[in-house]
């Protein structure tokens, strides 16, 4: 069975936690906090770190076996079959949806005459290819990836200093503290989407005590390192657009790639931009297409070529239902807030606390047993 190694599971954690969160991210956060936005990014990310642990902790006590097989352990079969259902819907559906982002991108951005189904096969050739080329690729494929999206982002953000404008942060903390709390409510779906992914990663992740600890590390590290980068991405933007052009902005990271100058003779740099973003968007989506085939293969044995294709059809399927933009974004929203957040919010802590409770249960069954022996 392939494996990964401690160091490419907090990197392609971190991929895919990323994903494709730094183009709305300012854009969300404003609208729910305004110029206090960008505060409620952190503390909204850093829910997934109590999360995390708690898969790991599922690894340590049930080895080698990802979430879906450990709820079919615990709940029943039939019970498992359903949250496997679920758990399939809502990876297959957010995939498709963000299939359909990427055509919408490209073709608004810098190829308006292209048909939409080029950037739709395109995005989905590459994302089969990784998933048939199997995690252990994946995973180096995402070591690749990931610094050259932290490095444009970087350089996004840097380039665009020069830009902001004074006294778009104040006044700071005008309403208290209620629009970084409903702010931190509104992304972490981001976080929850990042926990999807881990409930079947973790079957191929080591079990040893010296890399559960590096594992657990590696979460912390992921979820901050994530929260982090779209604080500031957030923060640029609210200080060089200002509360309402963020908000009106959904994809603002791209407009400021249009802005960006160096030395009076390179502009106009949001195509490199987009390439990163291309590179982002790939990842994310592999890793919800492995999600969905992990679901399938687990609990309904439907795995190989077929079923691969299969997926992918009903990729295409959910990207060309949702063409245009606004309908697109408004969809995303409704299913990071109904259908993924109260899933996982529910489902892992559940699962983690029968687990502690059968484990205890079962301690106390075998001490009078041991006590009689003696």
């Amino acid at each position: 069975m392939e494996r990964i190694s401690p160091h490419q599971f907090m990197t392609l954690g971190a991929a895919v936690f990323m994903g494709t969160t730094f183009l709305p991210i300012a854009s969300v956060v404003t609208g729910v906090g305004g110029r206090d936005g960008w505060m409620s990014v952190l503390p909204g990310f850093a829910v997934g770190v109590p999360y995390g642990l708690m898969v790991i902790n599922l690894l340590e006590q049930y080895p080698r076996r990802n979430l879906l097989q450990i709820s079919e352990t615990l709940f029943g079969k039939w019970i498992g079959k359903i949250i496997a259902s679920i758990y399939i819907l809502i990876t297959a559906y957010l995939g498709g949806l963000l299939l359909g982002q990427v055509g919408d991108i490209y073709q608004t951005s810098i190829m308006p005459l292209t048909s939409i189904w080029v950037f739709y096969l395109g995005g989905l050739l590459l994302v089969y290819y990784l998933v048939r080329s199997g995690i252990e690729v994946f995973a180096r494929f995402s070591e690749a990836i990931f610094p050259l999206i932290v490095i444009a982002l970087l350089l996004n953000i840097g380039l665009s200093l020069p830009r902001i404008e004074q006294g778009e942060l104040i006044p700071i903390l005008s309403e208290g503290f209620k629009p970084i709390f409903f702010g931190a409510l509104k992304v972490t779906p981001f976080a929850m989407t990042y926990i999807l992914f881990l409930a079947g990663l973790i079957a191929f992740l080591p079990t040893g005590k010296q890399e559960l600890r590096q594992l657990k590390t590696g979460v912390w590290r992921t979820v901050f390192l994530v929260g982090i980068l779209d604080t500031l991405v957030a923060l640029i933007q609210l200080l060089v657009f200002g509360p309402t052009e963020t908000i009106r902005m959904v994809y603002g990271l791209l407009v400021l790639g249009k802005m960006v100058e160096v030395s009076r003779t390179v502009a106009g740099v949001e195509s490199l931009f987009l390439g990163v973003w291309l590179g982002a968007a790939v990842i994310k989506i592999s890793a919800l297409f492995f999600a969905a085939n992990w679901g399938l293969d687990t609990v309904f044995g439907l795995k190989g070529s077929k079923w691969r294709l299969a997926m992918g059809v009903v990729f295409l399927g959910i990207a060309f239902r949702f063409v245009s933009g606004p309908s697109l974004i408004m969809e995303l929203g409704l299913v990071d807030e109904y259908l993924t957040l109260p899933f996982v919010s529910v489902w892992i802590p559940t699962l983690w606390g029968v687990s502690r409770w059968k484990t205890r249960a079962g301690v106390r069954r075998m001490e009078p047993q041991s006590g009689g022996k003696r």
